[in-house]
């Protein structure tokens, strides 16, 4: 199912903000490499540079060992890409489409070099905050492994966590 552009993630504007974005996370590192950055300073510009260009509170990421995690490109990536809003009037089936994405794991095309192709797999944290956005009572371990009274494990699935939210949290 196709979502409404307004759900999709705005590829259109990662396009223009990554290259950017990556060039001062890697001058940012090589500057530290020769210089060390013990005040911060650096950081600081970096952090308010970021801000500038896409909004964000640029807190919630590891700008110093980036490549300790998943590397400057997704660093990059995730910085870039501009965060959801809130949508008014999502349909049943729009909700289980992002459900769906978020629960199945889709091969991407190999030869799309896009960056929608390139980052095709880290797109999760988008739809998470979509959720948390969209649907008052949504709680990220809908998608994780549960124990029930019995101890024993289980997983919901794509229905049930569609029913979840939308009978319980759906603004």
């Amino acid at each position: 199912m196709e979502l409404r552009k307004e759900i999709e993630p705005d590829f259109q504007t990662l396009e223009k903000r990554y290259p950017e974005v990556l060039k001062l996370i890697l001058a940012y590192s090589d500057y530290c490499e020769e210089n060390r950055d013990e005040d911060n300073t650096e950081y600081q510009k970096l952090e308010n540079k970021l801000h500038e260009m896409t909004g964000k509170d640029i807190s919630q990421f590891n700008l110093w060992e980036w490549w300790e995690e998943e590397g400057a490109e997704v660093l990059a990536f995730r910085i870039s890409l501009p965060a959801p809003k809130i949508i008014e009037h999502i349909t049943k089936d729009e909700l289980a489409e992002i459900v769906r994405r978020q629960k199945t794991f889709v091969m991407q095309d190999e030869d799309d070099k896009s960056l929608k192709g390139q980052f095709h797999y880290h797109l999760d944290d988008y739809f998470i905050d979509f959720l948390t956005l969209n649907f008052t009572t949504f709680d990220r371990r809908l998608f994780q492994r549960q124990k029930d009274k019995q101890g024993n494990y289980f997983e919901y699935n794509q229905n049930e966590i569609v029913e979840k939210l939308w009978n319980d949290g759906a603004r």
